[in-house]
Order: structure tokens, then sequence, then C-alpha cells
């Protein structure tokens, strides 16, 4: 069974009876026992601040009696850890030179690895905690190590790597989130992978949406996991109430969050992906270059973690990984997103037209959703330039494929936006080409296929030439990763404006042009001459099978030539693309996270089908993204050489392959 690179953590707000040792202990044992059962497996589990004891004792802190019953129960864990591989962050508080440090144990299978104090003591507003306990911050400069149990333990900033499995952790402790910097920030740039927060944060209003963007933000800060557990409910309410939040987020994104003011307690579980968290590290070379201007390695003690368990492949997986990851969730973003794409493809075809020169654009309209786009992005650039829609040249090349419904959408939609209309049938300049070659007609062959698209990108750069034009190319990001475009065909183009944008978004960009840019049935006019038809069009390319019509119809006169029958689902090669580019996602762990995704949809060997496929063709093709045209990023993954994806072109997929086996 492999890991994942995945690390299971877990949560814990439990009830609490404030200064009632016993009982806390047994809650905090329970929650153990939870997170390290069979049907969760955790690697870590976190308790809130002064769990042992709950945070709210006040002037008890001080009586030796409390002191004593708080370390017996730090104790009685320690026992209980010993059946259990996972490690234990738990809240108690600490006597050292007569002053009383609010601390964290790390306890894992019957030893304490290291204990970390509080560095930042709030005193202010409803927070007296000077008055009990002092700043860790201090004392961490001439202690390294605390005599608990008969046991020297490590003590102070501490940094717990386990080798093993290649990632750290560190330790924060409520306020130390809320400093300008803090000590998780400085603990990541030392090496520490997730952080966990014991804390004991009360509610006020606003406070929550507060704390959630703190947790949020360091996570993302400093490309880390972030696990916080807070203290709940049971608390003394005497002036404040506590709600028990807890949360587990990575690289900005919340992977799961509890609810909060819950009267039984909290067990919230989720895995982290450290193996995504080392990747963004390596990839973003900014966050090593300010750890070697910010770290101090002789600040912090590494301390040897026993191997933990992690994910494995036939565990069910605790955390979201979007099934469209190209497309947000939340259809108020997909529009902010749409947006954004759409100015920045109008923005930087401004440029280059301007740039250029050019009295013209040209574009290849097929009637298609890639076509489609590209000649309402060129509309609006028109309209940004204060240019007529009449210097778009709009070309429809009816060929061996074409449908008579692509073509009437093609002719309309150029129509409706104002383009000059050109229509040039390739069909006989094709026939000559393959008599020329030698060509069988009748063999339909990627030589069949090619010349078609050869032809088009000819007539398209001759009439460029002619009108002193610029042509603006088409394809989509995921054609781009598969290859799917004839060499100096329909891959070749003076600016592809849709190069950034994959398959699966392509459709929500148009769909955000209906929406959004053409008036409602009241008007009927605006964008185009008559947006009721425009967008009955755009709807009906929406619903129309992606095809590159390259072989001829079917009896009906429908199209034959369906792409998803031959290269696979683009819903599954846009996730293939987004995590292996984006996250670095292995072979065998991307087979393992899409067959939890699609569950229900596709089976594990369905997917494994056309993982083999996108590896075989995204290491095959490379040659073509080697030299494709000028177009702008538009979102987190880019293949253009001159940016983000710079590949050789004989790169070899066997090691990729091998892992699907």
């Amino acid at each position: 069974m492999a890991n994942m690179g995945l690390v299971r953590v877990a949560a814990a707000s439990p009830k609490v009876k404030v200064a009632n040792v016993q009982y806390n202990v047994e809650q905090i044992i329970r929650y153990i026992k939870q997170a390290a059962d069979e049907d969760v497996q955790a690697g870590f589990v976190l308790f809130p601040e002064l769990a042992i004891t709950g945070y709210s004792c006040g002037d008890l802190f001080y009586q030796p009696h409390l002191y004593q019953q708080n370390l017996n129960g730090l104790k009685a864990i320690l026992e209980a850890s010993r059946e259990y591989d996972l490690g234990i962050l738990v809240g108690f508080y600490l006597r050292i030179r007569d002053n009383l440090y609010n601390c964290v144990a790390v306890l894992q299978q019957g030893k304490i690895k290291g204990v970390v104090p509080k560095m930042f003591i709030p005193n202010y507003k409803e927070f007296y905690e000077g008055r009990w306990f002092a700043p860790g911050a201090q004392v961490v400069k001439d202690i390294h190590s605390v005599h608990l149990f008969d046991e020297e333990v490590p003590f102070g900033n501490l940094l717990f790597c386990d080798s093993q499995s290649g990632f750290s952790i560190g330790v924060e402790i409520c306020e130390d989130l809320w400093m300008p910097i803090t000590p998780g920030a400085q603990l990541c740039l030392n090496g520490a992978h997730i952080i966990f927060n014991a804390s004991a944060s009360n509610e006020t209003v606003g406070k929550a949406p507060y704390r959630r963007n703190l947790v949020l933000t360091e996570s993302g800060k400093n490309n880390c996991g972030y696990v916080y557990a807070s203290a709940g409910v049971h608390e003394s309410t005497t002036d404040l109430v506590f709600s028990g939040h807890t949360m587990i987020a990575e690289n900005g994104s919340m992977i799961q969050e509890g609810s909060r003011f819950q009267r039984e307690g909290t067990l919230l579980t989720g895995d982290v992906d450290f193996q995504r968290i080392q990747f963004e590290r390596s990839h973003g070379q900014t966050f090593n270059s300010s750890a070697a201007a910010y770290t101090d390695a002789s600040m912090f003690h590494q301390v040897e973690l026993n191997p933990v368990p992690l994910v494995e492949s036939q565990m069910k997986l605790i955390r979201p990984y979007e099934r469209n990851p190209f497309v947000p969730d939340n259809p108020a973003v997909v529009d902010d997103s749409c947006q954004e794409i759409f100015s920045i493809q109008t923005a930087g075809l401004a440029k280059r037209i301007e740039h250029a020169r050019a009295q013209k654009c040209i574009l290849g309209i097929s009637g298609g959703l890639d076509s489609t786009l590209a000649l309402l992005v060129t509309a609006q650039t028109c309209k940004l330039l204060g240019r007529p829609a009449s210097d778009m040249i709009a070309i429809t090349m009816p060929g061996f494929g074409t449908t008579g419904k692509t073509y009437r959408n093609a002719l309309t939609i150029m129509e409706l936006l104002g383009a000059e209309i050109r229509e040039i049938p390739i069909g006989d300049a094709v026939l000559k080409h393959f008599e020329d070659i030698g060509q069988d007609k009748e063999l339909r062959d990627l030589t069949y296929e090619n010349c078609q698209a050869r032809e088009r990108t000819q007539i398209l750069m001759d009439v460029a030439n002619k009108e002193n034009g610029l042509v603006v190319g088409t394809g989509d990001l995921s054609e781009l990763a598969l290859g799917w475009c004839t060499y100096n065909g329909d891959h070749m183009s003076m600016y592809g404006v849709n190069g950034g944008v994959p398959k699966t978004l392509v459709r929500f960009v148009v769909k955000w042009v209906m929406d959004n840019l053409l008036l409602n049935e009241k008007t009927g006019k605006g964008f185009s001459k008559d947006d009721l038809l425009l967008k009955e069009t755009l709807q009906d390319i929406l619903d129309t099978p992606i095809s590159p019509e390259l072989l001829p119809p079917d009896e009906n006169g429908d199209i034959a030539q369906k792409t998803e029958d031959s290269v696979g689902p683009y819903i599954l090669h846009d996730f293939f693309i987004f995590y292996t580019l984006r996250h670095g996602m292995p072979p065998k762990k991307l087979l393992y996270v899409a067959s939890q995704v699609f569950k229900g949809e596709y089976e594990e060997d369905f997917i494994r089908k056309w993982l083999t496929v996108f590896y075989r063709r995204f290491f095959s093709q490379q040659f073509k993204r080697s030299c494709m045209p000028d177009g702008p990023k538009v979102g987190s993954v880019s293949l253009s050489p001159r940016g983000d994806w710079r590949m050789p072109s004989d790169g070899d997929a066997a090691a990729w392959l091998t892992e699907l086996e």
C-alpha cells in the first residue's frame, strides 16, 4: 500500500470542566482514541490551549494543587499515548525558574518529544494572561530542555521532523498567530510544512471571519498546512464565550472547518497534502529567497518524530479536490473569473494589434466553441480600440467534415458580430494537394486530416499578408497539452488569445458573454446586431459536440468525429493538467485522487486508460508547445515555453507510465 504524500490531521475541541483535570483528561483520551481509530487513522491530533486544565482557570493557575494535577494529567495522557502511533499535541502549563509558561506538549508512543511555550502573551482588553504566564520568547533564548517525569525533554523553538516521510511540523499557541511576524512563519522558513495552533480564542461579533482569514493567510503566504483548535463552549462564561473553532487549511485554502458552538465537542479531520506544499516551495523560488534572508538555523532545534501514519491508497480522502479545478465552485467567483479572463484576452490582443499596426484581424470560424470565443474576444477588442467590427475578417472554410449545423452557426455569429464574412471552401484545393502528394482521397488517415488543417492555416496567413492583418489563433490550453492540433496548421497563428484557457473553462467564458455582455430580451440589441439571436446561436454552439470536423459526417449529416471519443473526456484531461502542472502530483497519486473525485461517474480503469493517454500525448507533443505562438496567460497554469513551462521536446514518459501499470 503506497502512501499518497498526505497526512491526516485532527483538530479536537472536547468538552471541558474548568479546573477538573480528571474529567478533561478523560475527554482528551477519548478523542485520541477516535483520531487513532481504524476509520480515521490520523497522523496527528491537536487539542486546545491549556486543554488539560481548561483555559479560563484564572488565579487558580497559581494554586500548587492545580499545577500538580495538570502535570498528573499530562502524565496520564502520555501513558495513554503508548498505544498509538499518532502525534498528540496538548495544551498544559509548566513552571520554569518560578515562572509559569503556557505550553504545548508533543507526545508520541509514550514519549514527550518536546515542549513549546507560548511566545507572546496577550495582556490587553479582555485578556490578562500576563497576570499568570510569562512570555516564552525570552526563556527560549537560554533554556533548551526541561526535566519532566525523570527525563530531559527538548524545550523552546522546536521543529518536529518525520525524516522517513520527509516533512516537519511546528507549534504556535493562540496569540502567536496574531503577531506581525509569527513564530509559524519563522518555523516554515526553517522547514516546517504544517503548523499546529492550540488556541483559546473567544468570540465577539466579526472575530470568527477575521480569525479564519488569519489562518488562510498564514497558510497561504507560508506555503504550509495549518491546523487550528480552539477552546469550546464549556470554558467559563463569566465574561467571555468560546466557540470551539476548528480549522484545517493548506496553501491559502480551507480544507475543513468545524461547526462552532457545539455542546458535545468537535473532532475535525482532514488530509494535508505535504507533497504539494513541498512542490509549491521548490517551484516558487521567492519562498526560498525569503528563507535565506530571514532564517537562523541556530534558533531552532530539530526533534525527530517516530514515523507517523500517512494516508494510504485504500483510504477514503478527507479533503476536497475540485472536480473541475479551472472553474470555481462559487457562481459569483466564476462570473468574476470569466470577466477577468475576457478582459485579459482583449487587453492582450489590443496591445498586439496596436504594436503590429494591423489593419485587420483574420480569424477562421468553424462554428465550434474555441473559434467562437476567439471571435467574441476580437469583437470586444475592436470596441475597446474604437474600431469598426468590419476590421474583423471572419473566414469560414468548409471541408470534408463540415456539418450543416456548425456551418450555419459560423455564418450567423460572423454576421451578427458585424465581421466581414468570407467563405472559402477548401475541398478542391485539398483534393489537388492529395493528387500532388499521392494521397488516396478515400484513405481517412492522419494525412487526410492534417492537409485540411494546414490548408486553412495557409489561407488565413495569406489573407493576413494581403490585408496587412493579424491571424488570431483559436486553440485552447487543453489542446496544447494533448497536442490535439495540427503542427503548423491550427497550431499556428500570429497571436493565440485562447492559449491560456482550458477547454472546460472556454464554455464558461462564452456563457459569461451570453449572460453579461448581451442585452436582455426587452432590448434585443447591444453587443451585436441581434443579441437574442446571438444568444440562441451561442447556446447551440455550447450544446454541439467538440470536433475538429476533419472526417465526413455520418449518414444523417451529423458530426461523426467527436474529439472526446479519441482523446477522452476533457473534464478528466483538465483535471490531469491542473494537478500535474499546478501541484506536481505524481501518477499513482493522481489516479488515486481522480478515482475518488470521479467516483460513481468513471471507473478507475477508465480513468487509468485516459491518464495513460494524457502522459503519452503530453510528453510526445511538447515539440508543438516549444514553438507555440504568443498569447496571454490567464490563470495559474500556462504552457508557454517562454514562461511557465520549459520542457525538452524529447522527454521520455516511461517513468510516469510505469507507475500506472
